[in-house]
């Protein structure tokens, strides 16, 4: 027996109907508490048991064989990846753009 039902039994016992009503809500809130808390920790312990992790993303897609991009936009698959940024054969050098613009001469 809990000691808030060892103190509602005595308050009865002496006539003090008032401190009887007190001490039956906190005898009352400590069962009640304690059921609760007893079924917390079973669902707490129970909730994950069974489940099996999902994966956090999809599978990555599969590459392709390496290829060398054309001019016209097709692939030639030689077995190298290589992108040619030449035009007609000499390398862009940008000729004609300010590689300086917005910078201030001293």
């Amino acid at each position: 027996m809990s000691d808030e039902v060892k103190q509602f039994i005595d308050q009865i016992a002496n006539g003090d109907n008032a401190s009887a009503g007190d001490a039956f809500k906190d005898a009352l809130r400590a069962k009640v508490g304690s059921s609760l808390d007893n079924h917390r920790k079973e669902i707490a312990s129970s909730l994950f048991n069974g489940i099996e992790a999902q994966p956090h993303s999809d599978p990555k897609p599969e590459i392709a064989d390496p290829g060398t991009f054309n001019r016209d936009g097709s692939i030639s698959n030689d077995g190298e990846a290589e992108l040619d940024l030449t035009i007609d054969g000499t390398a862009d050098t940008m000729v004609g753009v300010d590689v300086n613009a917005g910078e201030q001469n001293s």
